[in-house]
């Protein structure tokens, strides 16, 4: 991959259960397992589905309208089965969005179902990755001797 299509980020482990994640830019967030108020990784994994579903929308209504309101809901359980150990299922994303009245905010309310199914369909990285299922390739480093 190329430097404008690699993302990456970086996790240290700062005590057990506790972890620092950096991205290439320098910024900077705690994850934990569930002990404290920091974000678990499924959490994060909900936040980035409705962080980048949200901003695909929030980026096409806005353009006629700027809303009076914008909040994403997303919910998951997690369930662990014989066949597939611990996964989400049914995920659900949901857009509470409000806009102003006049033509703008009409424009844009009209706007709304057809600017979260091109999310939905062909824009948001997250949830694309997430229904179309993308090999994860985990591996140490370096290679255990022996």
């Amino acid at each position: 991959m190329t430097d404008d299509t690699l993302r990456s980020v970086t996790v240290q482990r700062t005590s057990l259960g506790q972890y620092e994640v950096r991205n290439a830019r320098g910024g900077t967030m705690t994850i934990g397992v569930g002990d404290g108020a920091d974000f678990t990784p499924v959490e994060l994994l909900l936040a980035a589905l409705g962080g980048c579903t949200g901003a695909d929308v929030d980026h096409i209504v806005s353009k006629r309208a700027e809303p009076d309101s914008f909040s994403v809901h997303v919910t998951a359980d997690k369930i662990r089965d014989e066949s597939g150990g611990n996964r989400l299922v049914n995920l659900a994303v949901q857009l509470h969005v409000t806009f102003p009245e006049g033509a703008g905010g009409d424009a844009a309310r009209q706007m709304l179902p057809r600017a979260a199914r091109m999310s939905h369909d062909r824009l948001c990285t997250v949830s694309r990755t997430v229904e179309l299922g993308t090999a994860v390739d985990t591996r140490t480093e370096p290679p255990p001797a022996g």
